[in-house]
């Protein structure tokens, strides 16, 4: 026991001085692997024009991004996910009823240079997979079927491929949009943010399997529609993004893995009464900050964490594009990279490590139909 502590306060220490070292500008022109998920072709809600998955790779001193190319190609990759350790990276073909059997997830090898090599490619078990999670040990991953109510994981095999090890069929399945799955980090229990149902589902999880918790799920406010979700860096604090009335909703995690809601808070301005529908969620690798993208302002809601996990408003900060559907903070959070769905464009902004406060970079970068950033860490 007094080992792991030891091993642990030595962990907090080597990631704190990393993440200061590269603040103070000491780390220094070291490139990273950041994945570009889009769509391919036109849908009802965006007019997809790109290839398939992109690869970017980005200067972690001046924030640059460069254009590597196009490494795969699928049809709307609209989520991607690199797995533990860097060596897979895994894609959904987000495909509706008209347009085969089922949606899709793409297993990938990446390969030293970056680019992809196929390893598999299974059935998501219903249509529009939207989002990939994966367990905190690196050997499940769950995708979320927007249609259906289905969330499908599977077992991640030593090569890479993927085995069906469970499918959850959630309750009104004719309304229920399946938006994303989030794991504990004690990695023992499992959270669906439903956004049809307008619940977050709670989940035991154990040997790769989720099973009812004892508190079934949390019931939001009729019409807030849950997307993302986020854990405070201490576990003891979960975020939603609510998509539909575009709020952030902020819970007590309870002992035993349930969740007490404690803050409802608007990722707008209050002078803004356009339309809006709120996308991603991320914590600062500081676990100071949370951010959040509003499609229709236009922008990074920025908002400070307090003591009692509780938020408070710092900014709103307008993306140089429309419908910032995803974004991402690069390793040890010095810039983050907001994508541009219906403008084909990424926004990099440098992170002020004391207030939160983002300040845009130029240039903008150019690239078709981006709706997701993965990097690989």
């Amino acid at each position: 026991m007094r080992t792991s502590v030891l091993l642990g306060i030595v962990c907090f220490v080597m990631s704190n001085s990393a993440i200061a070292q590269v603040e103070s500008g000491k780390i220094n022109d070291s490139i990273n692997k950041m994945y570009v998920g889009t769509y391919t072709k036109k849908e009802g809600h965006v007019d997809g024009k790109a290839e398939g998955i992109y690869l970017l790779n980005q200067n972690s001193d001046s924030g640059a991004l460069k254009f590597m190319g196009s490494v795969a190609e699928v049809i709307n990759p609209s989520f991607v996910k690199v797995g533990k350790m860097g060596k897979f990276l895994f894609a959904v073909s987000e495909l509706g009823p008209h347009e085969g059997e089922s949606g899709f997830i793409y297993s990938f090898e990446i390969l030293e240079d970056g680019k992809l090599k196929e390893i598999c490619k299974e059935s998501t078990g219903a249509f529009a997979p939207c989002h990939i999670a994966l367990d905190r040990s690196g050997k499940y991953v769950f995708v979320s079927n927007y249609m259906g109510g289905v969330v499908m994981s599977y077992k991640i095999e030593a090569d890479g491929s993927l085995v069906k090890n469970q499918k959850i069929n959630l309750e009104n399945p004719e309304k229920s949009h399946a938006h994303s799955v989030k794991i504990s980090g004690d990695n023992r229990y499992g959270y669906i943010a439903d956004l049809g149902n307008d619940k977050i589902w709670i989940y035991n999880f154990n040997e790769g399997k989720l099973t009812p918790h004892e508190q079934e799920y949390i019931a939001l406010e009729e019409g807030s529609g849950p997307r993302h979700m986020s854990f405070a860096k201490n576990g003891s604090y979960a975020y939603s993004m609510n998509e539909l009335n575009s709020t952030l909703s902020v819970y007590k995690v309870l002992k035993g893995g349930g969740l007490e809601l404690i803050q409802n808070i608007s990722s707008l301005p209050s002078s803004y009464k356009q339309g809006n529908s709120g996308a991603d969620i991320h914590i600062h690798p500081s676990g100071k900050f949370i951010y959040a993208s509003n499609r229709g302002h236009n922008s990074i809601a920025i908002f400070k964490i307090d003591d009692s996990g509780k938020l408070t408003n710092v900014d709103f900060v307008p993306v140089a594009g429309k419908t910032p559907r995803n974004f991402a903070i690069s390793p040890y959070g010095k810039y983050l990279y907001a994508a541009s769905q219906d403008t084909g464009n990424i926004t990099t902004f440098r992170i002020n490590s004391e207030n939160g406060k983002l300040k845009p970079q130029e240039p903008v970068f150019e690239i078709k139909t981006p709706v997701c950033l993965e990097f690989v860490k």
